[in-house]
């Protein structure tokens, strides 16, 4: 018998221009826990920033998947869709759902690294072209909005009337999931004596290394005994600081680096008691959540995604122009969680068995109202 629309799973491609390590999993995850769905993947690598979002639709000029129809287009924020729906007119009127896993309005100033308008625009023309825009948290969803509202206000002429609402009115907030197995119970108490905090993120400027050390010398200066684990992923070009964290603070060190086996990772998350953040832009924070849903205290400060999920007496107060104030400011916030005797807590509505649900409820959504249409 000839396949037919209503027998025949839904055709979906996900379309990845930047696939970095959050990326990658969220698709696998989003893959696997979606099987009433045929999926086919694009991917590409997670270098050459300005040429992956500027011209990834070129780069897959050609590709034969592309030539081919699907029921609904699956893009990350780096894609421009915009393009791929132009290049691929049978594909202009497929529905697209854009999931912006970050947005190109909120990162912070420094180094000259997104001193360019041209990844707003990919983000802001995909978000457009798109059926719905799916964000990761409600802070990068309102940052969104606001960063295009702010370029709207410098352009000269010609901003279509009503456009901002739109994307308003078609932009949802659905988190990355996290993995129900990193759900576990603590085998032992948290060690409020010497606590083990755990620092997991990108070697990078944006997450505040330099906060970092500041908030380990505050603790150092207060008499707080601390073990120490700085891991994430590392580039070939880091913050200097690293080096300054690891020389006043190495005797401390359990783990420093990039953990590459995920099972050595998981055990790090179930052991350390304390999992800090020191972001200067982080869109949801999934480092963050998978070591509280393993058992980990949270320290953050209270700005970005961070209120969201993090309860407020684990959030320290934010102060983006005085990194010293700051640091003094978590360290009094770390000591009293330690005294105070607070557990973790669990951010369960944001496992993926909270949320497969949202997800498959949105894809179908999106394809039968199209068909409707």
């Amino acid at each position: 018998m000839p396949d037919t629309t209503e027998t025949r799973k839904p055709r979906i491609l996900l379309l990845s221009a930047y696939d970095a390590g959050s990326h990658r999993r969220w698709r696998e995850q989003l893959v696997a826990s979606q099987s009433g769905f045929e999926w086919q993947t694009l991917a590409l690598a997670p270098r050459f920033f300005r040429w992956r979002i500027r011209g990834n639709a070129l780069t897959w000029l050609n590709e034969p998947l592309l030539q081919q129809r699907w029921d609904l287009l699956l893009a990350t924020s780096m894609v421009d869709l915009a393009s791929i729906k132009g290049f691929h007119p049978h594909l202009a009127n497929t529905p697209a759902l854009l999931y912006m896993h970050e947005n190109q309005f909120a990162y912070p100033e420094s180094e000259g690294q997104h001193a360019s308008v041209d990844p707003q625009m990919v983000n802001l023309f995909s978000a457009t072209a798109a059926t719905a825009v799916l964000f990761n948290s409600a802070w990068n969803r309102r940052s969104f909005l606001d960063g295009v509202d702010r370029l709207y206000q410098r352009l000269p002429d010609g901003v279509p009337e009503g456009s901002l609402e739109k994307l308003a009115d078609k932009s949802r907030v659905l988190p990355v999931p996290i993995e129900d197995r990193l759900f576990v119970h603590r085998a032992k108490p948290l060690d409020r004596l010497c606590p083990h905090l755990l620092w997991n993120h990108r070697w990078e400027y944006d997450k505040g290394p330099e906060r970092l050390l500041l908030l380990l010398d505050a603790l150092v200066e207060r008499g707080q005994e601390f073990r120490l684990s700085v891991v994430g992923e590392q580039f070939r070009q880091q913050p200097a600081v690293f080096d300054d964290i690891l020389e006043r603070h190495g005797e401390r060190i359990v783990y420093w680096g990039f953990l590459a086996d995920r099972d050595e990772y998981d055990r790090l998350l179930t052991t350390a008691d304390v999992v800090v953040s020191t972001a200067l832009h982080d869109f949801q924070g999934l480092s963050m959540l998978e070591a509280m849903a393993s058992g980990c205290v949270a320290l953050a400060p209270d700005r970005l995604a961070y209120p969201e999920y993090v309860p407020q007496i684990q959030l320290y107060p934010s102060v983006i122009d005085n990194a010293s104030e700051e640091a003094n400011g978590a360290a009094d916030c770390l000591l009293a969680l330690l005294n105070q005797g607070t557990e973790p807590y669990s951010p369960i509505r944001w496992s993926l068995g909270s949320l497969a649900g949202a997800y498959e409820n949105m894809l179908i959504t999106t394809v039968e109202r199209h068909r409707l249409s």
